[in-house]
C-alpha cells in the first residue's frame, strides 16, 4: 500500500498527516495498521526510526475517537507503556500531532518531575496516558491512576524493557488492567525472554516484522579507528572538525564517563551536552532541545537515555566506548540514517575492546567493520610513512637477520607519520625500523599494544618497549603499508566545521 488512505484510516488523521509532511506508510505502519484497526492483537519486531510510533497511535486514536463514552468524567481506554522518560515524551507530543482534530485527552507520566501537574491532568479525566512503569505504578497505588477502563494496550521497546529491569513492574501492571482488551508488544529484538512474555498476555497476535533483528542499517556508513584508549580525547576532536560531521550523538558506557567527556569538549570549545539517567528531567529536556535547534552540536549519551532520541538530521554516531552487548551496537548506529537517509557510524576501539567486544559486534553483525584512518581513508588506502629510524641501546639495523633488538621513532606512544597532506596523527599503529621500504604487517596491519614494537615473522608488533625481530626482520612491499580495508569511505576529517542552522524533529519516530 502507497498511501495513508489505502489503511482505512479516518479523514481527520489522515489530515493531520499530511500536515506533519507524511507521504506514505513505512513498512511497519502499512503491515500493522490495517490488523490493528481490526482490533487483533500485535506482535511487532521493527527497528528503531521505522515510523513503528505511527504504527500503533494511529489505530488507536481512530478506535478512541469511534468509541467516545457517554458524557461524564473521561476514563483512561487506552495505556502505552515505555522504557524511558524521553522515548514516553516522544510519544505523547506524537500522539497531540495525530489527533490534533480529534477531541480526545492525553497525558504523560514518568518520573524526575513534579506529579502535582501529572496528577492534576489524571484527575481531570483522560483517554490515552502514556507512561514509564515507575511513576505508573506509583500513582496507581495512591490511587490516582484507574486503569479499569484500560481496552488498548501498548508495551513499546519490551527489550529495553527488560534490559532496564522493568520485566516485574511490566507483569504488576499487566495484572491490574482489565482481562478483555486489545493488546500490542513492540520490540527491536525478540530473545526468547521477549517472546514468553508476549507469550502470557498477547491472544493470537499477528506477528509483523519488517527486518531481521541483527541487521545493521544498510545506509550507513561503518568504520573502526584503532587506538590507544588514552588518545581516543584527542582523536575525537580532531573527528569533530569535519565539515561534515554537523551533528554528532558520541556513546558512552556510564553517566560517569558521559559527564567528564562532555566537560573536556566544551573545555575545547565544541558545544555539547550529557543526557543519561542521572540528569533531571529538566536538564534532558534542555539538552534535546538545544540538539534540535542546533545550539548544541554533540549529545554524549548513555545507551538508556538515548531511548526517545528523535532528532531529524544526525550525520554521525560515535561510539566513544563499544557496548558490552552486541545488539546495543545497533541500536547506538540507527539514532542516525533515519526515515531514509544515510548517516557514518564510527567506532574508537582501543586493543582490549578489539580482542572481545569488536570481534561480538562483528559476529553479531554479520560484517567486517572498515579499518580507517583519522582522515576517513582506509588502512589498504593509506600512502607509504615516511619515518626517521635509528638504533637505539647499541642495536643492530633492522636489516640483521639475526636475534639482535632495533628501536625505532616510531615504537612508543603517537608518532607523526608524514603523509601526503602533511602531518597525520598514527592512531595505535607503531613502525618498526624495515628493509628497503616501508613495514608489511602480519595479517595485513602493524598493531599497538603498548608503544613499541616487536617484529615477528615479517610483521612489526609492539609489546612492551623494544623491537625484537625474528625470521628476517621487517618486510617491505613496494614501498607501501599494506593493511586490511574495504571499500572507500567518506572522510571524516579535513578542514573546519560549518556553523548551521537547526533541525527539526523526526518525521517518523
Amino acid at each position: 500500500m502507497s498511501r495513508f488512505s489505502d489503511l482505512g484510516l479516518a479523514e481527520p488523521l489522515l489530515d493531520a498527516l499530511d500536515e506533519e509532511g507524511y507521504r506514505a506508510p513505512t513498512e511497519i505502519q502499512a503491515r500493522a495498521i490495517p490488523p490493528l484497526l481490526e482490533g487483533k492483537d500485535v506482535l511487532g519486531a521493527a527497528q528503531t526510526g521505522t515510523g513503528k510510533t505511527a504504527a500503533f497511535l494511529l489505530p488507536i486514536l481512530q478506535h478512541l475517537d469511534a468509541n467516545e463514552p457517554a458524557k461524564g468524567r473521561r476514563k483512561i481506554r487506552a495505556l502505552v507503556l515505555t522504557p524511558t522518560r524521553e522515548l514516553a515524551a516522544q510519544i505523547s507530543e506524537s500522539a497531540s500531532a495525530y489527533g490534533r482534530h480529534l477531541h480526545l485527552r492525553h497525558t504523560v507520566i514518568f518520573g524526575g518531575v513534579n506529579e502535582r501537574t501529572q496528577i492534576k491532568a489524571l484527575r481531570a479525566g483522560l483517554d490515552l496516558l502514556v507512561a514509564t512503569p515507575g511513576r505508573l505504578l506509583d500513582l496507581h497505588g495512591r490511587d490516582y491512576v484507574d486503569l479499569s477502563g484500560v481496552e488498548h494496550f501498548v508495551l513499546d521497546e519490551a527489550d529495553r524493557m527488560l534490559d532496564m529491569g522493568f520485566i516485574h513492574d511490566v507483569k504488576r501492571v499487566l495484572k491490574v488492567l482489565p482481562r478483555d482488551r486489545q493488546n500490542l508488544l513492540f520490540s527491536a529484538t525478540m530473545p526468547s525472554t521477549i517472546v514468553e512474555l508476549a507469550g502470557s498476555f498477547l491472544h493470537e497476535p499477528v506477528s509483523v516484522s519488517v527486518a531481521p533483528t541483527v541487521k545493521a542499517v544498510e545506509r550507513i556508513e561503518q568504520s573502526v579507528i584503532l587506538v590507544d584508549r588514552k588518545q581516543k580525547r584527542t582523536i575525537l576532536l580532531e573527528l569533530l572538525e569535519g565539515e561534515d560531521v554537523e551533528s554528532v550523538i558520541v556513546f558512552t558506557r556510564t553517566k560517569h564517563g558521559a559527564n567528564r567527556l562532555s566537560k573536556q569538549l566544551t573545555k575545547a570549545g565544541v558545544e555539547s551536552a550529557p543526557i543519561h539517567g542521572n540528569k533531571s528531567q529538566n536538564a534532558r529536556t534542555r539538552a534535546l532541545e538545544g540538539f534540535r535547534s542546533g545550539e548544541i552540536r554533540v549529545l554524549v549519551a548513555t545507551d538508556l537515555a538515548a531511548r526517545g532520541i528523535d532528532v531529524e538530521g544526525i550525520s554521525h554516531v560515535i561510539n566513544y566506548e563499544l557496548p558490552n552487548e552486541p545488539a546495543t551496537y545497533v541500536h547506538r548506529i540507527g539514532r542516525t540514517a533515519r526515515a531514509g537517509r544515510e548517516g557514518v557510524a564510527i567506532a574508537l576501539v582501543d586493543p582490549s575492546e578489539e580482542r572481545d567486544l569488536l570481534r561480538d559486534v562483528e559476529r553479531f553483525t554479520k560484517k567486517r567493520l572498515v579499518r580507517v584512518g583519522v582522515d576517513g581513508v582506509p588502512e589498504a588506502e593509506q600512502p607509504a610513512p615516511v619515518e626517521e629510524t635509528e638504533p637505539r641501546g647499541g642495536g643492530r639495523p633492522s636489516g640483521h637477520t639475526g636475534g639482535s633488538k632495533s628501536r625505532g621513532r616510531g615504537g612508543r606512544g603517537r608518532s607523526r607519520r608524514r603523509s601526503g597532506g602533511g602531518l597525520r596523527a598514527s592512531t595505535g599503529k607503531a613502525s618498526a625500523g624495515s628493509q628497503g621500504g616501508a613495514p608489511r604487517s602480519q595479517s595485513g596491519a602493524s598493531r599497538s599494544q603498548g608503544g613499541s614494537s616487536r617484529s615477528q615473522s615479517g610483521a612489526s608488533r609492539s609489546q612492551g618497549g623494544s623491537s625484537r625481530s625474528q625470521s628476517g626482520g621487517s618486510r617491505s612491499q613496494g614501498g607501501s603499508s599494506r593493511a586490511e580495508g574495504g571499500p572507500a569511505t567518506p572522510s571524516f576529517g579535513g578542514g573546519r566545521r560549518r556553523r548551521r542552522g537547526g533541525r527539526g524533529r523526526g518525521s517518523q519516530s
